[in-house]
Parts: structure tokens; sequence; C-alpha cells
């Protein structure tokens, strides 16, 4: 496939690609083959490994194909979607796959999400089923009256694949004691039972049951709006940021390299360089179901991970930890950053952290949107600069526009960041307004995403990220948009109004935070607060629940009659400096 048509002249950057590649092939694979691929070269390397359990990319394509098959015998076939809510844990990757590989496309979700955020996810991409773990089930139970069509629930469990002793003793930690029981009798298939199917199916179907263009995988995002869309992404899609993060990492090759895949699978980044990137290059994923800065620190003591992908607040917990005094980290090839913005201060105390545990690298910077699954700019291996973002992916091509048009700046002049090349979505799932006001044909003949963002380039190419149009929060790595969560919180029966802001937190970057005015006849006790917060944690993601709900009488407005959000933003930052 041919991404560059021509235009390579317009694209400055290249000049500091050193040893990457301009352009690429992309073979017409979906991502089960491109990884089988990998899988028949390098049969005996390990694909990945979860708690000291190593798997074979051999043994992992024999539990794809056996999830395909259990799949099957579901009832489950071409086109039909499927729910992964599930943390960095082998089934999920297995059913992935699985799914690719007999034509259905999986639908990645948050297994934090709240309750009410998993029937809409459901419903919206009309499931048939979902995956997720045994402390996850009673979050099913509970909406089970809100399901629009009759889903199927698969319960897996975390100690059917920990390497023995530790599969006997873990049903006695503290976390698998806090876990609550699964009810006897519920509406529920446990995995194993689940692949016992596998053997009522014969044959697969043929491989060329889903062809590489088709959808493969739903992402989510808000938009331009600020509101929940299901990206749709192909398997060209992943392939090419696949192979592109591959070309711009600066590594003759990564096969047998190490990945610590500590970003979760239902992100983008997750899923998309810290799994699929380091599967079709043979590598081996290291995953991560949970993080924390004493287990990271003892992974990278232990593991001796070479490619470490991550959100700021990764590498900010490094400067934590007192726990790698002394550690020699040598052993580091790669580390990127993307997700959120990293800081100037940021990037230099990482850098010099890395220098004095006597590793040859320095932190590098990407960008990118799950509108083109992760991904899609970064700086190059030895030649980074200040504030930038990088430069463009191999056959990927960004360029400045006036915000609200297609006409391109000038150098240096702050625009909307536009972006054109082989990983940009398909379209947003039945979302043709949205799909057509964000993917737009430019004079060039070209497809551009519209990221909603703000941003600079320079003369040679060297992308700045300035500022999001559309109102985003991000907290460790993860979008949150207030509008949604304003939704949700004056849908309680005491609130009139709110208005929620990201305020500056050195841990997470930013940390949610609500403003509400009470409805008349209601006042601002702890006892009301407390109740706002037992609503919210009911309907909000852990991840995205406001720190702290403060009462005001009144919240200001613009001329036009809006509640000014910034104002109230700028106000929480300067009591947070205080």
């Amino acid at each position: 496939m041919n991404y560059h048509m021509g235009i390579s002249a317009q694209a400055p950057w290249l000049k500091f690609y050193g040893d990457t590649p301009r352009h690429l092939d992309y073979p017409r694979l979906t991502i089960y083959q491109i990884v089988r691929q990998t899988a028949r070269e390098h049969p005996n390397l390990v694909a990945y490994e979860f708690m000291n359990k190593e798997t074979t990319y051999a043994q992992f394509m024999q539990r794809i194909d056996s999830t395909a098959r259990a799949l099957k015998a579901l009832g489950i076939g071409k086109g039909d979607r499927v729910t992964i809510c599930m943390p960095n844990c082998p089934q999920a990757l297995d059913t992935f796959y699985a799914l690719n590989r007999i034509g259905a496309v999986s639908n990645m979700i948050h297994p934090l999400s709240a309750p009410a955020e998993i029937a809409f996810y459901l419903n919206f991409s009309h499931s048939k089923a979902i995956l997720t773990l045994d402390q996850f089930y009673p979050k099913l139970e509970e909406i089970r009256d809100q399901l629009e069509n009759p889903v199927k629930v698969l319960i897996a469990f975390i100690k059917d694949e920990l390497p023995a002793p530790l599969n006997l003793l873990y049903p006695m930690t503290k976390a698998a004691r806090k876990v609550p029981k699964l009810p006897k009798g519920g509406d529920y298939i446990l995995w194993r039972d689940f692949l016992r199917g596998a053997g009522k199916i014969d044959e697969l179907p043929p491989e060329d049951v889903m062809q590489s263009r088709e959808g493969a995988s739903i992402l989510y995002s808000g938009g331009t709006t600020g509101t929940t869309k299901g990206i749709l992404l192909s398997s060209d899609n992943f392939n090419a940021t696949a192979l592109q993060t591959i070309a711009a990492s600066g590594l003759p090759s990564i096969v047998n390299k190490k990945m610590l895949s500590v970003m979760p699978v239902f992100h983008g980044f997750g899923l998309g360089i810290g799994i699929h990137t380091a599967l079709v290059g043979g590598a081996r994923c290291i995953l991560v179901p949970q993080f924390n800065v004493k287990t990271y620190a003892q992974l990278l003591v232990k593991k001796k991970p070479n490619l470490i992908p991550g959100v700021p607040t990764l590498f900010e917990a490094l400067l934590r930890t007192d726990l790698l005094e002394g550690t020699d980290l040598s052993f580091l090839d790669g580390m990127f950053s993307g997700g959120d913005s990293l800081s100037i201060e940021l990037k230099r105390k990482v850098d010099a952290f890395l220098k004095a545990h006597k590793a040859k690298i320095q932190i590098r910077e990407g960008y990118g949107t799950t509108e083109c699954v992760t991904a899609s700019c970064l700086t190059p291996k030895d030649y980074a600069r200040s504030g930038s973002i990088g430069v463009p992916f191999p056959d990927t091509y960004y360029k400045i526009v006036t915000p609200g048009t297609e006409e391109e700046m000038e150098p240096n002049i702050e625009g909307e960041i536009c972006i054109s090349g082989p990983s940009v979505m398909m379209c947003y799932v039945d979302n043709p307004e949205e799909t057509a006001q964000t993917l737009r044909r430019h004079a060039d003949g070209r497809i551009w995403l519209h990221t909603g963002d703000l941003g600079t380039m320079d003369a040679d190419g060297f992308v700045y990220f300035r500022q999001r149009i559309k109102r985003m929060i991000i907290t460790s790595g993860y979008n949150v948009y207030p509008s949604q969560l304003e939704n949700i919180i004056d849908g309680h029966e005491k609130v009139l109004l709110s208005c929620v802001v990201g305020v500056k937190d050195k841990y997470k970057m930013q940390k949610v935070k609500a403003f509400v005015v009470l409805r008349p006849g209601f006042e601002p006790t702890d006892e009301v607060r407390g109740e706002l917060m037992d609503y919210c944690r009911k309907r909000i993601a852990k991840y995205a629940m406001p720190c702290e709900i403060e009462f005001r009488d009144e919240l200001p407005k613009t001329l036009v009659g809006k509640v000014a959000y910034r104002v109230l933003e700028e106000e929480a930052n300067a009591q947070a400096d205080t």
C-alpha cells in the first residue's frame, strides 16, 4: 500500500529521520495474520509473560485458535461485537486476536467503568457478549435490566493464569479475599467452561473472512465535541501504527526485546503500542495488570525491560521512589512518553535520573490521538527540540490549519493540528455528522483528521502541542470529558447546576474538581456532599471521579450566559498553588 502520494517535498522533517526509513510497506494482513506471521518466524520466543508465567508465540497462537473456536461455539460470527472489559492479562489478549481471527469486532472498555457506563458501552456497540473478571461481575448484575439486547457474560479469573504454586496460594491473598464470590447459578459462563466449547468446532472460518481494511476494534474518545464516540479502527490502522512505531524507534529490530506493557489494553496507547507493536515486532510483552510505584520499581529491577511506553505520570513515579537507588538501568533501549504533555521540567528531571542510573537514552515524547490508534509523531532518537512532541511517523503528514477551516498556517503560527496517514480511523461508529466534521478531504486530495488540538509546526517540521480546542481533562493519561460528568452530576435531584474543571496535580498532572449549585431548599452540608460523591461513584469511572466537590451559590457566566468554566479553572488552580 502506498500512502505518501508524492508529497514528500512538503515534509521538511524527513531530513531529521536519520536511519528511519521515509516510507514503509504495509501488508494487507489482519491483526491476527500479522502476529501469526511473527509467530511462524519466532515460534519459541516468549510472546507475553504474566506474573512470571511465560507464553511463547507458538503457544499464543494455539490459545488464540482455541479461543476463536470457543467464540464460534458461543454463536459469535463475522461482524458481531464482543466487549472486552479487562486489565492487562492473557485472556484479554487471547480474545482480542481471536475475535479478529473469526471476523468479529472487539469493543474495548475500562474495567473500572461505572455500571451505567458499562451499560452504555454494551448498548452502543450492540455487543453479543462481554469478557470480564470475577471481581467486576456485580456491576453486570446491576445493569441487566438496562441492556437493550441479551449479552452473554464470560467470567475470567486471574488465578487461572498464574504459575504454580502461586495459583494455589492466590485465593488466600488479601486481594483475592476482597473479591465477592460469584453467586451460584448466576447468568454467566466461566472462562474454563467457555474454552471447553472449542471442542465443538472442527474448523475455523477461512482467514480471509475479514479483510484488513474492515473494522476490527472499537475504542472510545470524546471526539471533537467532548461527548463519547466509538472509534472504529481497522487492522490496517493497527498494523500501520505498529510498523511505524518500530521504524521510528531508532532500533534495528525489537525482536526478543522486552516491552513493559503497563499501559492498559483498553487504551489506544496500551493496545496499539504496548501490545500490538510488541507482538508484530517479535518482542515480549511483560503484562502488568495494575500499576503501583513499588511493583513498578521491582519490575524494572527484576525484569529489566528494554522498552517502556507510558504516560508522564509513569515516568514521574521513577523520581518518587527510593527503591531504584543505585540500580543500573543501562538495559533500557527506549522510553516513550505519550497520552499527555510531558513538561520540559519533567523531561529534564527524568533524563537526569536516567543518566545517573547509567541509561544511555533520554525519554522521547510523542503525540497522537485515539482517532489514529495512538502515537503518530515522535521525537527523533538523537535530536530533541525543547517543548516539541517530535516529527511525524513515516508516511504520516501533519499540518496546522486555521481552526474551523482547511487553510494551512505559516510555520510557528498556532492553529489546529491535522493528521493524514495510514493509521487514521475509519469513522466514528454510527455518527456520520461528527465523522464528516473530523475527517475532511482537503484540496490536496488527502483525508485529514482534524484533531481538535492547537499547536504549531516550525520550519523544520517539528510539532509543538499547545492546548486542546475541545474542553478535556487528562488525568493519569486518561481523557475525562467535563460535559459528560456535568450531565451526570446535574442528574441528581438536589443539583441545580454543576461545572467540572481540571486542577493541576503533581502526580496525576490534573485532578477532577466539581463546582455545584444546589436546588433551592437544599443546604450545602457535608452530608449532601457525601451523598453526591456516592451518587457519582455509581455512575462515573474511578479514574474520572471528582476528588472534590465545592458548593457555590452561583457560577460565573460569560457575556452570552454560558458558565465561565475557565474562571473556575483559574480559581481552582490558584488555590492549588497556595
